[in-house]
């Protein structure tokens, strides 16, 4: 007994040893890793980049022509309108467009997508929230619900019991528009901090799309028309500030598509190839262009592209510096799960 003890903590150690020493090796010699922050410049055409050396920022273009700070926020004139305004220097137009700081304002967005989000396991359960309470303040439901293989089923949280009138109607309906269980992706913002609902975007057994909301109590059930060849893997519903767009979506060819609105108009973003599983995407909005920065561990690419119409204005690709240290964890960015492995 005594030499099996023995063994079991020579063996623990050795874990906790494997486990803990590249860490402490990384806390200790490894130094971060930043990469310029990059975005488009509508003015340059061209993309432009702050650099930080020594904790002193540097404004740059891509061909390694320094600005000046004030030069710099010129230069991003829709990123830093609220800037140009404060110091009575924004443009009436910005490459040949009129432009007013409201509708710069309505337009920006951000969005960030990792593959530790895309990758964790979901409980199932989901909040549907009204759409139009006739309230300026959005409010979580008193129910939540779940999808099996013969439709949605409402749990009442108080009681914990089905609302079975609630579930038959909804059922009801999707079935009706066309959507076959069970549904095999499903997206959606259940929080009341954000500005208003639209529900949630689904793919159903056959890969086809819908869009689900509850309005005035009833349920609103629209089916969405793919492109020939599209099917879609991926979806991330966007409610953002324009309500320009209800979500975007990846297909099975890692191709990045958007859902435009009103008339729920798929578009294909130009030449933007994008894994949600194995990549992480974080897209900066302005009123004229997106720059999309899609990284995994040893690169970032940039692509720029148009607003109005999705189509592709430039393309950049960096080397990302990286060192890792082989070890023992039990946590990766490729599932929530905690488990042994080695890296």
């Amino acid at each position: 007994m005594t030499r099996f003890a023995k063994l079991f903590f020579w063996f623990l150690a050795a874990v906790l040893l494997l486990w803990q020493l590249p860490w402490a090796i990384g806390y200790l010699t490894v130094k971060p890793a930043k990469t310029p922050f990059t975005l488009y410049s509508e003015v340059l055409g061209d993309f432009v980049m702050i650099r930080y050396q020594d904790k002193e920022a540097e404004y740059l273009d891509r061909r390694g022509m320094s600005y000046s700070r004030r030069e710099f926020d010129s230069l991003l004139p829709l990123f830093y309108a609220r800037q140009l305004v404060a110091d009575n220097r924004f443009p009436d137009s910005v490459a040949g467009r009129p432009v007013t700081l409201r509708e710069v304002q309505q337009a920006a967005f951000i969005f960030r997508s990792t593959p530790k989000e895309v990758n964790a396991p979901s409980s199932g359960i989901h909040f549907l929230l009204e759409s139009m309470s006739g309230r300026v303040d959005l409010t979580m439901p008193s129910d939540a619900f779940r999808l099996t293989e013969r439709g949605i089923e409402f749990i009442d949280m108080a009681s914990n019991r089905i609302d079975s009138a609630k579930s038959a109607r909804f059922t009801a309906t999707m079935r009706r528009k066309g959507m076959r269980f069970p549904v095999r992706e499903i997206a959606g913002n259940p929080t009341a901090r954000k500005e208003y609902d639209e529900g949630y975007v689904l793919l159903d057994a056959d890969g086809r799309l819908f869009h689900l909301k509850m309005v005035q109590e009833r349920p609103y059930v629209r089916a969405v028309e793919l492109p020939e060849g599209v099917r879609l893997r991926h979806l991330f519903i966007t409610e953002f500030r324009s309500r320009r767009m209800l979500a975007l979506m990846t297909d099975e060819r890692n191709r990045l598509h958007a859902l435009l609105m009103p008339g729920y108009r798929v578009r294909p973003v130009e030449g933007v190839a994008f894994d949600p599983a194995r990549e992480s995407m974080t897209i900066v909005g302005s009123l004229l262009d997106w720059t999309l920065c899609v990284a995994d561990d040893a690169t970032e690419r940039y692509y720029a592209v148009s607003a109005d119409d999705l189509s592709l204005l430039d393309t950049m690709r960096r080397t990302v510096p990286w060192r890792h240290i082989p070890g023992l964890s039990f946590t990766s960015p490729a599932d929530r799960y905690v488990r042994p492995r080695l890296r």
